[in-house]
């Protein structure tokens, strides 16, 4: 943009983003995103969801995640929860017909609370009231100030009352850090011409989440997995037997890179100095579900996010 470009005098022409201690560094928000998705996940590996879920009425996993996750949307058709998720096959998220004939929205919410209430507790997080007070007064200004265009699950999250249990309130709001990057992510995806199916086969070709898994669990066939595969392939993402390529490692650092420069504005209420160490009083959460070996479900790798 040349210095006599009128657009250069516009008000936020600048697209960094600058907190009290200075620019926001990207390392900063990488590192807090990573922590706030791996406070965040145990919810859907924990026992206690599934405890929960078997009270409402409904036991198979895929209807069970489905539910607990998008409650905070309301009883919206199974094709907006498709369209929230976006990685998951349609045939998947029809799978969850009638769950909200088993129970309502509110009440699989209530029990979702209660279920990460119950497992935080079993496995012993340990924050002081101190440090819970501390967390608090962090991400609240970043959910009261969060920008929600376009970031429907980040939404419905952050609209829920919050719990008055002050560890599962503290959980809540990391839950919407985490839905509104995700909501994010979306974006950036969609942005680089990768459907829900390729996305999906780009993450496990990085070794962080195993294919059977991914694949059982968002219920693509292997048509059209293979499909996914040829089409990054011809990309040059992925080489002939599916591995990444380093021009395939390159575009995912480049979309993590996007996203976090998404992610930047959501964070600069509170600073470099404020983001880092809110990923530091989280970090027990995560600590104390690994201790336990409830990460060892997913993929049996020492990173939960």
């Amino acid at each position: 943009m040349s210095s006599d470009d009128p657009c250069a005098r516009l008000p936020g022409a600048d697209s960094s983003v600058r907190t009290g201690d200075g620019p926001l560094d990207l390392s900063a928000v990488r590192d807090v995103s990573r922590a706030v998705s791996a406070a965040h996940l145990f919810i859907y590996l924990a026992p206690e969801g599934a405890e929960q879920a078997a009270e409402l009425g409904v036991t198979d996993y895929g209807p069970v995640y489905l539910a607990l996750r998008s409650a905070a949307m309301g009883a919206v058709p199974w094709r907006v929860t498709l369209a929230a998720f976006y990685n998951f096959s349609p045939r998947a998220v029809q799978a969850m017909a009638g769950v909200w004939d088993a129970a309502p929205p509110e009440r699989w919410q209530a029990a979702r609370f209660l279920a990460a209430g119950r497992a935080m507790r079993r496995v012993g997080v340990s924050l002081t009231d101190d440090h819970l007070a501390q967390a608090h007064a962090l991400i609240g200004p970043v959910v009261a100030g969060a920008d929600y265009a376009g970031k429907v699950l980040a939404a419905a999250n952050a609209s829920l009352p919050l719990p008055s249990d002050p560890l599962v309130a503290l959980w809540q709001q990391i839950t919407v850090a985490r839905e509104w990057r995700g909501d994010a992510h979306l974006v950036v995806l969609a942005d680089n011409g990768l459907g829900p199916c390729d996305c999906l086969v780009l993450h496990t070709a990085t070794g962080t989440l195993p294919r059977a898994l991914a694949q059982t669990t968002r219920q693509w066939n292997d048509e059209e997995w293979g499909a996914a595969q040829a089409r990054l392939a011809a990309r040059g993402w992925l080489d002939c037997y599916g591995a990444l390529t380093d021009d395939g490692r390159a575009a995912r650092e480049r979309i993590e890179v996007e996203t976090d420069q998404h992610c930047a504005a959501l964070w600069a209420p509170i600073g470099n100095a404020g983001v880092r160490r809110f990923a530091s009083l989280i970090a027990p959460v995560t600590d104390a579900f690994t201790a336990a070996g409830t990460f060892q479900a997913v993929r049996g790798q020492s990173d939960p996010a």
